[in-house]
């Protein structure tokens, strides 16, 4: 039995050695340093440059419209200037900018404003055609006929939009009266009529 078991022990060990040069030649190279190999012999497309990840950050322009706003000439009338308005343009947006007053421009060439709006902020809303138009602080910091020619700027830029024909005016919510052309302090809505006194000159 000792002796059929070192008969196998000894065949098994003659396959394995004459096995191993075949596994050799199948294994993977076990080089020292790299070959050069031909480009026809590299996978198709493996050669191809890889195109660059794009680093177009360009940010999109804001989409404007020109609305008007008044100012006030020497000659103590209104005058309707243009600014471009960030679409959807509100009503908001736009006296929002009569309150920025004059560019420089603008200052130079004698037109000015009566409203202050360096820290006012204003909210509108807009029922049967009148719009109530509700500042969150006094935009007004002037006395007299001045205070009429205010009013007038936020009344004709806000009527100058399609579907206000009138305006009442709030302070932080509070309903608030303002002075016509004719001297009366209303709180009931104005309008264009109110003001021609102040009205552009044609």
């Amino acid at each position: 039995m000792m002796g059929r078991f070192r008969a196998w022990r000894l065949a098994a060990l003659v396959v394995i050695v004459m096995s191993a040069p075949a596994l050799v030649g199948c294994g993977i190279p076990t080089g020292g340093s790299p070959t050069v190999i031909s480009k026809d012999n590299v996978p198709f497309g493996l050669l191809k440059p890889v195109p660059a990840a794009s680093t177009n950050t360009t940010v999109p322009h804001a989409v404007t419209v020109p609305e008007s706003i008044f100012l006030v000439a020497p000659s103590q009338h209104l005058v309707a200037v243009t600014r471009d308005i960030e679409v959807p343009a509100s009503l908001g947006q736009i006296l929002g900018a009569l309150l920025d007053g004059p560019t420089q421009a603008e200052t130079t060439a004698g037109l000015q404003s009566f409203l202050t709006g360096t820290k006012v902020q204003v909210t509108t809303s807009l029922a049967g055609g009148v719009a109530t138009v509700d500042f969150s602080a006094n935009p007004i910091q002037v006395v007299g006929p001045d205070q009429t020619l205010a009013i007038a700027q936020v009344v004709f830029t806000a009527t100058q939009q399609t579907g206000v024909s009138g305006v009442v005016f709030e302070i932080e919510g509070h309903p608030i009266s303002v002075p016509t052309a004719a001297g009366a302090q209303v709180s009931t809505p104005v309008n264009r009529t109110n003001y021609q006194p102040q009205a552009p000159v044609p």
